[in-house]
């Protein structure tokens, strides 16, 4: 190694080493995090970064974006398709300064070097999420509060301790309360309003063009849809024998598809970014077996915000659930526009009307007939 870069590094090294010994000792108290470790945090929590996806959508949920001194590098980048609510009602965020990569991939130094320094670092946690929360912690000197984030399904649980746990950290549990009383609300509307339907008048639906890892064809799908469970919608892709399991992704084979012959078919508007010659769109007005489906044939292909945007959005989660329940059982769900109820969701969530924002990025077809039939080769 040449005596330059030698020489660099322990100079780094000796100043990591002084700024972390130099870490303020305020008055602490202890709160146990989502995976049980004891961690001191300030009694008062006056700067915050969060590391992980949907750390920084969670704390947007609890108004605490003024504490917010640096974003990692997913919230810097120029998106074509914006479908992260948060992001789209705090333009802001986009200017702050950066201290690491996306997916909790942290840069310790850069986080040393921020000023005002957080007093708290929030991290979600979970497989292939980055750095260790006790490995950041000892780099920087600076407690980690891991979360588990949770979804509005069956790990519905993990997400309200996860907005309560941080609510108390940062002094906004009045917040956190309401948040999670929203959002139980909402989840109990859409389940009143969707019971007691019998099978036989529940329309057999798919869903295609999900992302994972990237965007993807039709064939893509999710086997426990959280939009289709919180309505009770009629998934063909789903096994009742897993839908307990967190299956966010799969890929059917076209001609299974064609088989089922869904009544209707909803297309998650993520595939979008495949460009005009691929994606389910492209496929859905080309493919010869997908032009025999019935839903194809009669008008019946339907766009979805995707949800699934740097891990789960769920404001959107519950928007999707109102135009798939108006769709499905219009009766029930007469009240709703659905367009106004993603806006009253967003407002409460993160303080901004978003909705005509995706709407324009996703080409208008959002909550919509999506033109796939003859007219649309025309």
């Amino acid at each position: 190694m040449p005596d330059t870069l030698r020489t660099n590094r322990r100079t780094v090294t000796l100043a990591l080493i002084i700024i972390v010994a130099s870490v303020s000792s305020a008055p602490t108290r202890t709160i146990v995090d989502a995976l049980g470790r004891e961690v001191a945090v300030p009694q008062d929590v006056s700067h915050v970064i969060c590391s992980g996806a949907g750390c920084l959508r969670l704390l947007t949920y609890l108004d605490g974006l003024d504490l917010v001194v640096a974003v990692d590098a997913m919230e810097v980048r120029h998106e074509r398709f914006g479908a992260r609510p948060y992001a789209l009602a705090n333009p802001h965020l986009r200017r702050l300064p950066v201290f690491g990569e996306m997916r909790g991939r942290d840069n310790p130094e850069l986080i040393l070097a921020l000023d005002p320094r957080p007093d708290v670092i929030f991290k979600t946690w979970g497989a292939s999420m980055g750095t260790e929360p006790d490995v950041l912690q000892a780099q920087t000197g600076i407690p980690v509060v891991a979360l588990a984030y949770g979804d509005l399904l069956a790990l519905r649980g993990q997400l309200a301790d996860a907005l309560r746990m941080m609510g108390r950290v940062i002094g906004r549990t009045e917040r956190a309360e309401e948040v999670v009383a929203f959002l139980e609300a909402t989840a109990a509307d859409l389940a009143r309003r969707s019971s007691g339907v019998a099978d036989h008048d529940r329309p057999a639906v798919y869903l295609g063009g999900v992302a994972f890892k990237g965007p993807h064809g039709l064939a893509s799908t999710e086997p426990v849809y959280p939009p289709f469970e919180l309505v009770g919608a009629r998934n063909l892709a789903r096994d009742p024998d897993r839908a307990g399991e967190d299956l966010r992704q799969a890929t059917v084979a076209r001609e299974m598809i064609v088989a089922w012959d869904p009544d209707v078919v909803f297309l998650d508007l993520s595939t979008l970014q495949l460009g005009e010659d691929q994606g389910g769109l492209h496929e859905l007005r080309h493919d010869p077996a997908y032009r025999t489906l019935s839903a194809v044939r009669d008008g019946r292909v339907y766009g979805l915000l995707p949800y699934n945007w740097y891990t789960r959005n769920f404001g959107s989660v519950l928007a999707n659930a109102y135009f798939v329940g108006k769709t499905l059982q219009p009766g029930r769900f007469a009240d709703v526009d659905p367009a106004r109820e993603a806006d009253r969701i967003y407002e409460f969530l993160v303080g901004a009307p978003v909705f005509r924002k995706m709407q324009d990025a996703f080409q208008g077809l959002v909550y919509r007939p999506v033109p796939v039939g003859e007219h649309a080769l025309r």
